[in-house]
């Protein structure tokens, strides 16, 4: 494919919506509210689920059936925020669309405006098609943060009766359709010891010490993972990984440290139970707590579960994985170890595969792009889904 196989309004939205600085640690609103207003201007009415405070919103816009019905359908979806740009350098503005060698830049553009580009676009031609089956345009917030906007948008969806039966979420897999991908899991485990002068260590209780054991509890557990299994073979990294990731603590070099916090992640295949694994975690802190109170009583340990994706395992006989292989979609037996939104909405009752444009290899990177021909592709598909919902 060339460039020119590309349409110019998925140009147009991508240059919009990159345009728009959607960094998780701020606001969404402004691509949620742009996408609105297109969709009203289409004669759809989208609905839009805001938090508490208001600076994020999802937002699902039903394009309905030829009878009228939302009910059940399909759904395209995407997170609508993106990772920080901070202390990267970048050969162009990261919120300016560059075409170089049939490469688009921008921050997002892979992961995953690419994607919301496309949908967007589509809107107008899916309100011209009759629709056997509804289609849905679904757009979150803050997946970058550990997906937290992906079980609200459930909860929203569900109550107000605007389930999808099935979805592809476009997370980059150069349009590859993936049956399965890893569970994450971020947990931040903060050690409150007794501060005291370093000359008189007895009376203090030193958090980092402490915080030592359980990053050694950590490295040991993730050593048993990589060399006792389980496996899954269709993982490239096939065993569930462990990390320690950061640690906080201490004031002075002349100070008992009175706080120490640790944060670590685990990405799991399907064979490895997520709940027992932080269980046992907990029990390790407990016991640690145990040790730290004999010394003073004022000192605690607490273990909070910061964020949690649910992996995703679709069999190959799933309506959805029979969809994309009608779509022309190959079935793969690849899964992939980034999480996605996919297995939470699989679990909502959404059955879920991931398939969009752009290799995942490029999220997150300064220069991140998604190239022309990926974005045609996916174009295509897209199309070729409408049409399929036209024929039924």
């Amino acid at each position: 494919m060339t460039s020119s196989t590309l349409s110019s309004p998925v140009r147009e939205w991508l240059t919009k919506l990159i345009a728009i600085d959607s960094t998780s640690r701020d606001s969404n609103r402004g691509v949620i509210d742009l996408v609105a207003d297109h969709a009203r201007s289409l004669g759809l009415e989208p609905l839009i689920f805001p938090t508490e405070d208001g600076q994020r919103s999802n937002m699902i816009v039903s394009v309905p059936d030829k009878s009228g019905s939302t009910d059940g359908g399909v759904m395209l979806a995407g997170h609508t925020d993106c990772v920080p740009v901070d202390g990267q350098d970048w050969a162009s503005d990261p919120f300016t669309v560059e075409e170089r060698d049939g490469l688009l830049y921008g921050r997002g553009t892979a992961d995953m405006k690419g994607f919301l580009a496309v949908i967007t676009a589509a809107m107008e031609q899916a309100t011209r098609a009759e629709l056997s089956r509804p289609l849905h345009f679904g757009y979150t917030y803050d997946e970058e943060l550990g997906c937290r906007g992906a079980q609200p948008f459930v909860d929203s969806l569900t109550a107000a009766g605007r389930v999808p039966s099935v979805g592809f979420v476009g997370e980059p897999s150069s349009m590859r359709m993936i049956r399965g991908h890893k569970s994450v899991n971020v947990i931040e485990v903060t050690l409150t010891g007794v501060p005291a002068h370093s000359s008189l260590t007895a009376e203090g209780v030193n958090a980092i010490e402490y915080g030592a054991e359980v990053v050694r509890y950590w490295r040991e557990r993730a050593d048993r993972w990589r060399d006792e299994g389980p496996y899954d073979e269709a993982y490239p990294i096939t065993y569930t990984t462990g990390s320690v990731n950061r640690i906080d603590g201490g004031t002075a070099q002349n100070i008992v440290a009175g706080r120490c916090v640790v944060t670590m992640e685990f990405r799991a295949i399907g064979a490895t139970d997520d709940a027992a694994e932080i269980e046992a975690l907990r029990g390790v802190c407990a016991d640690i707590e145990k040790r730290m109170k004999a010394e003073n009583e004022a000192a605690s340990v607490d273990v909070v579960v910061l964020s949690s994706s649910i992996g995703l395992d679709q069999s190959v006989d799933a309506d959805i994985v029979e969809l994309g292989q009608e779509l022309g979609l190959a079935v793969s037996d690849d899964k992939v170890t980034y999480g996605t939104e996919a297995g939470i909405y699989t679990r909502g009752g959404i059955n879920c595969v991931v398939c969009g444009p752009g290799d995942i290899a490029q999220a997150h990177k300064p220069d991140e792009f998604v190239a022309v021909d990926q974005l045609a592709a996916c174009e295509e598909f897209v199309g070729r889904l409408i049409s399929h919902l036209s024929e039924g």
